[in-house]
């Protein structure tokens, strides 16, 4: 079974304490959902999970059957506020950048770029610059990343702020999929996603500012 250990984990932003003691457990087929006021540690989490930031203490791996445990990182998607596509190229060569940047982990299966476009609702307009496109379509295909390369564990940002109720429907289906297929994800949203009793974890921010240093 795959698993995803986070231990105890704290951090900082600039010299005070935002969190700490931050443990969980996912499985295959688990969820996670942040909760917590504006500037509660929420995305921080993400990112120290991610590893674009060191935590000031504790451990986060990726663990999976007969190997050892890794970096998160290296088996994960991240989707934040930025969708990680530049303007002047195509959708296509946007998505064939990331396939074959980032390839398919664990031995798990992605999809074509039409395929992909297809499942955000916007198949037949790949050729088009990226930049050319809506800020809905943008963030739509910026989804579609997350299908042309395999990886079992999805870190969510806040993946459909302003988008249209559609666009939620159609992001939480693909949520749901990658859960069944035995994925996980770690979300932090306001919205549902759709997900059926997702485990639950509150950020409180600064609350431990006055507290001796977690490590």
């Amino acid at each position: 079974m795959t698993r995803l250990n986070a231990l105890n984990l704290a951090a900082r932003r600039g010299e005070d304490l935002l969190f700490r003691g931050v443990s969980f457990t996912l499985s295959g087929g688990e969820a996670l959902v942040l909760t917590g006021r504006n500037g509660s540690g929420k995305s921080t989490l993400l990112r120290v999970v991610a590893g674009f930031i060191r935590p000031d203490h504790g451990t986060v791996a990726y663990e999976s059957p007969g190997a050892e445990p890794r970096p998160v990182r290296e088996v994960s998607h991240y989707l934040g506020h930025r969708n990680g596509m530049k303007a002047e190229l195509t959708v296509t060569e946007n998505l064939s950048f990331w396939k074959d940047f980032l390839g398919d982990a664990d031995q798990g299966t992605s999809l074509d770029i039409e395929d992909a476009a297809e499942r955000v609702g916007l198949a037949g307009i790949t050729h088009l610059p990226y930049g050319y496109l809506s800020a809905g379509q943008q963030r739509r295909f910026a989804m579609a990343r997350l299908l042309v390369a395999h990886r079992p564990v999805w870190l969510l940002d806040e993946p459909t702020a302003a988008l249209d109720i559609k666009a939620d429907a159609m992001f939480s289906g693909l949520v749901r999929d990658h859960l069944t297929g035995g994925g996980m994800v770690i979300a932090a949203t306001h919205q549902p996603l759709g997900l059926n009793n997702p485990q639950m974890l509150e950020m409180k921010g600064f609350d431990y500012r006055d507290m001796e240093d977690a490590a």
